[in-house]
């Protein structure tokens, strides 16, 4: 059953509605009524409710057990029905039998409007932990934005009784405030970042504070951060500290700059010695190649020698049992044997035919050997790019290396004997690689 009738029943009628342009929370009373009273809350036969769309309008009651409320979210506008009300139908119910007015504060808050509130922050100390006996004044200043949408949360943290929206900013500027100084003083040692660069780290400091800040008014204040901006971090560079800070850095930067140039110096010489020692080796590996190789091939001679004088005693051998075979089968008179002859002239044919193929073999052998050159010289090249010396390379590599770009003719070449590096272009061994270079191009015709 409604507790009112419609908007035109008898009775004095009140119209609740805000109007207010700039709010968070207001609280209705009736004209000409003092602030806080029973009166004031009493709500009258005939009265209508208007809540706009992207408002939220919340009657309070005060009961013995606690205050309870009723929301009623915009766009609404109808006489108050306590269909519409469960608390209300309730209450109205068991004291009232639903015929008489409620005791009910009203309150609207607005939903959709955003606050913004500015802050600045006045100069505060902070300090490098490289440098701590130096203190830089910085300032801070900027904007955060924020709204109401968990509502419910919002009524359960914050008094809507005397609500007063500057005393309700102040409460966030303070924590604001707290916040952006904490952070600040901070991140030189948490993040490991200079003081005197902090300037231009201001988009990444922004984003520190919103991520923390952000649960703190939800948690704090029941109002959602829709955006925090820190528009500027000044650092006082009158102050003493800032300049004896710069001067420290600047003598550190000094320092720092001469010991990597040692390094790179210290590098490079390293890097020389290292591949000196390569191109030693590398030559040395060569030369017990090359006398292993001449070594074997003296060897081979020998053997080859050693075998044909083998051969020799062998021939000389049958030869002298060649002459003994005359007396074969002559029995005792020692008169000369035919068939002994024939044998041994045979024997001494074959032999001879062996000697000769084996002397003529023996000498192709000696001839081949002796006409055969030693394996040519390897000729190897280091080369520089960039003050970084690689190699050393053969001929074959270093034609890739012209092929590929890596090897131009003012690249800086050495190799074991010279008495310092040339450009390619200018080394005898290397001009056939860079084939012919065109003449220069014609004077232009005037």
């Amino acid at each position: 059953m409604g507790f009112f009738g419609k908007k035109t029943e008898g009775g004095l009628m009140d119209v609740i509605r805000c109007d207010e342009q700039e709010y968070l929370v207001w609280k209705w009373r009736p004209a000409g009524e003092a602030n806080s009273t029973k009166k004031e809350n009493a709500i009258r036969y005939g009265s209508s409710l208007r809540v706009k769309d992207g408002e939220l309008a919340v009657f309070v009651y005060q009961q013995k057990d606690g205050s309870l409320q009723d929301f009623i979210t915009g766009p609404y506008d109808q006489t108050i029905k306590t269909a519409n009300f469960p608390v209300l139908s309730s209450i109205v119910g068991l004291a009232f039998g639903g015929a008489s007015p409620f005791q009910a504060e009203i309150y609207f808050i607005n939903l959709s409007g955003n606050i913004q509130v500015k802050f600045g922050i006045p100069y505060f100390d902070v300090f490098d932990p490289r440098f701590l006996d130096f203190a830089v004044p910085m300032a801070a200043r900027g904007t955060i934005t924020f709204n109401v949408t968990d509502y419910k949360g919002f009524i359960k943290l914050n008094r809507l009784i005397n609500f007063e929206l500057e005393d309700f900013n102040k409460q966030i500027k303070d924590a604001v405030t707290k916040y952006v100084k904490a952070v600040i003083t901070n991140m030189p040692t948490d993040n490991g970042m200079p003081v005197l660069q902090m300037e231009r780290k201001l988009l990444d400091i922004n984003d520190l504070i919103a991520a923390k800040l952000s649960e703190r008014l939800e948690t704090d204040f029941g109002v959602n951060m829709k955006g925090f901006d820190l528009a500027s971090i000044d650092v006082d560079k009158e102050s003493e500290g800032y300049a004896e800070l710069r001067k420290v850095t600047a003598e550190q930067t000094t320092i720092t700059i001469a010991a990597q140039t040692d390094i790179g110096i210290k590098n490079m010489e390293d890097m020389q010695s290292i591949n000196a020692g390569n191109m030693e080796e590398t030559l040395r590996i060569q030369r017990e190649e090359a006398q292993r190789a001449q070594k074997l091939q003296t060897e081979t001679n020998f053997m080859g020698a050693h075998a044909l004088n083998q051969q020799t005693d062998v021939l000389k051998t049958g030869a002298e049992s060649l002459g003994q075979m005359g007396n074969v089968g002559g029995g005792g008179g020692g008169g000369m044997n035919p068939a002994g002859m024939m044998t041994g002239m045979m024997m001494g044919g074959a032999m001879g035919n062996q000697m000769a193929g084996m002397m003529n073999n023996m000498g192709q052998n000696m001839n081949q050997q002796q006409n055969t050159p030693p394996p040519p010289p390897t000729i190897a090249y280091s080369v520089s790019v960039n003050g970084q010396t690689t190699g050393p390379f053969n001929m074959q590599q270093l034609q890739q290396m012209v092929q590929n770009g890596q090897l131009q003719q003012n690249t800086h070449v050495w190799k074991q004997g010279m008495a310092g590096w040339e450009v390619a272009g200018n080394v005898q061994d290397l001009t056939a690689l860079f084939g012919a270079m065109p003449p220069p191009p014609p004077p232009p015709v005037q």
